[in-house]
């Protein structure tokens, strides 16, 4: 359900994004579909560091047709000075009741979410489920981050379905490498020259990976289905309810709190659950009693 209902935002930046001028046009389009192409063709026939790298390489070929458009904007760049430091609570700090309710319901929604990408993540790369020690790991290492990403006036952290698809579309879920590749992360995010590069990259190419990336992590859960016995009426109901909330966009409104669709699927596929396996039981009882 997380892959399939990304698909939408993906098609919106193949466009080149809601709040482009150009968006819609032939060339966003164009170029979307030869970053695409390229990370396919790369993907299944290339070998070694370019099948590995064939994302990067898919968005650097993209990049380079945007530039002979006249796509890109280095403004930002030129602009930008050579080291920036965050600056803790440069944007003060306040404790408002309303808005931490809000907050703990969207942790509680974004813990859902990180368990489907780490699920994922470890049957794209490891082909396995994760052990509850992962699981937990995970979503404590994630609220850590938070809290520590909040003293910089910096947003929740929370799992990427693009990094889900790039450990599909590799087979790398190594550790050492993931770790590695936040260490340069974090210390490029300091050079900002870099980091205006990384941002003047035009949406259309970024909407031409998703596409692939989006596809890996929707089957990455269809391979958790595999076990499954759909022709058990129960179970069949069950998937129904998660995939109609969660690709059907149904959200649940509370105020100022918003449930998602993905976290509404989620809850009404536990509420069917259980309603059926609770039948399950009753109907098991009473055969046994006769």
């Amino acid at each position: 359900a997380i892959g399939l209902s990304l698909y939408p935002t993906a098609i919106n930046y193949m466009a080149g994004g809601a709040s482009n001028e150009s968006y819609g046009s032939w060339q966003n389009w164009l170029i979307a579909a030869l970053t695409l192409t390229v990370v396919l063709v790369l993907n299944h026939k290339a070998k070694g560091i370019c099948k590995l790298a064939s994302i990067l390489i898919g968005m650097l070929f993209g990049y380079a047709v945007a530039l002979c458009f006249g796509m890109v904007d280095f403004s930002s760049v030129g602009a930008a000075g050579i080291v920036a430091v965050p600056v803790p609570f440069k944007f003060g700090i306040k404790f408002v009741p309303a808005a931490c309710v809000s907050m703990a319901v969207m942790y509680i929604v974004n813990s859902v979410q990180t368990i489907g990408d780490l699920t994922s993540t470890t049957l794209g790369g490891l082909d396995r489920e994760p052990t509850d020690r992962e699981l937990s790991g995970g979503i404590v290492c994630q609220g850590a981050a938070s809290v520590v990403g909040a003293f910089f006036g910096g947003c929740p952290n929370t799992t990427y379905g693009e990094s889900v698809g790039c450990i599909a579309i590799t087979g790398n879920a190594s550790v050492s490498t993931i770790a590695l590749a936040g260490v340069y992360c974090i210390l490029l995010s300091f050079f900002d020259p870099f980091v205006c590069f990384v941002n003047s990259i035009p949406s259309c190419i970024v909407g031409g990976v998703c596409i692939a990336l989006y596809g890996f992590i929707a089957v990455s859960g269809l391979k958790m289905l595999q076990p499954v016995d759909l022709g058990d009426n129960r179970n069949l109901f069950v998937v129904a309810a998660i995939l109609v909330c969660g690709i059907g966009g149904l959200t649940l409104n509370f105020g100022s709190v918003q449930i998602s669709s993905i976290a509404t699927g989620l809850i009404v596929g536990i509420l069917v659950n259980v309603i059926f396996n609770k039948r399950s039981a009753e109907e098991k009882g009473e055969a046994k009693a006769e």
